[in-house]
């Protein structure tokens, strides 16, 4: 289930399949090439072209809601919440990603997360979000989940969400950078429901 699902601190992970995958490569240390990179909304901890430019290869496609675009170069694709893309064997679903209390993120910007299917499983980053209805339309194998609070659910919240979703497995994120620490992973473990594996992964060196 885990195989290839690195986290790289933050709300950063890289998939490796059937193709690498970044999604919000933010400051990275061993940077392999990248095949795919996702990007989730336009703050510096997740649209960072610095980090964009060393994983970028010829071939390389970037998919991004269109705010994000303007700084960025190459094979640049827009997806916004509701769509769906083919690139090569690997399918990326855009869905809904906003809060519903705090201005940080309103769902008018259109933030995104993405169900990427990939090598027979879908995997799900949640972006940054509140704990939102659209949860409940989400089918995947693993959530990746934000935890930190203040910018998006919170551990408590987070654990509601895997109810909605009902993955098999979950993995907190967005905590240990800027906001969040250990003990909202922990949490979030505590509280996620029986019968969902969850791993609190370490940053990928």
């Amino acid at each position: 289930m885990w195989e290839g699902i690195h986290w790289l601190g933050h709300a950063s992970f890289r998939l490796e399949d059937t193709a690498t995958i970044y999604i919000d490569p933010w400051k990275l240390k061993k940077s392999p090439a990248a095949d795919l990179i996702l990007v989730t909304h336009g703050h510096h901890d997740h649209l960072s072209p610095a980090d964009i430019a060393k994983i970028s290869q010829p071939g390389t496609v970037i998919v991004c809601p269109a705010s994000c675009a303007a700084g960025l170069s190459g094979d640049v694709r827009l997806i916004a919440p509701g769509q769906t893309l083919r690139v090569g064997q690997v399918i990326v679903e855009a869905v809904p990603a906003y809060n519903l209390t705090k201005s940080y993120h309103p769902q008018k910007a259109g933030n995104v997360g993405y169900v990427v299917e990939v090598g027979g499983r879908r995997i799900y980053h949640a972006g940054d979000t509140d704990l939102i209805p659209e949860m409940a339309d989400i089918r995947c194998d693993v959530a990746l989940l934000p935890v930190g609070g203040t910018y998006t659910m919170n551990a408590a919240e987070a654990a509601q969400a895997v109810e909605r979703i009902k993955p098999k497995a979950a993995v907190p994120m967005h905590w240990g950078s800027l906001v969040g620490s250990q003990s909202d992973a922990t949490r979030f473990q505590k509280l996620v429901p029986q019968g969902v594996e969850v791993v609190i992964l370490k940053p990928y060196a």
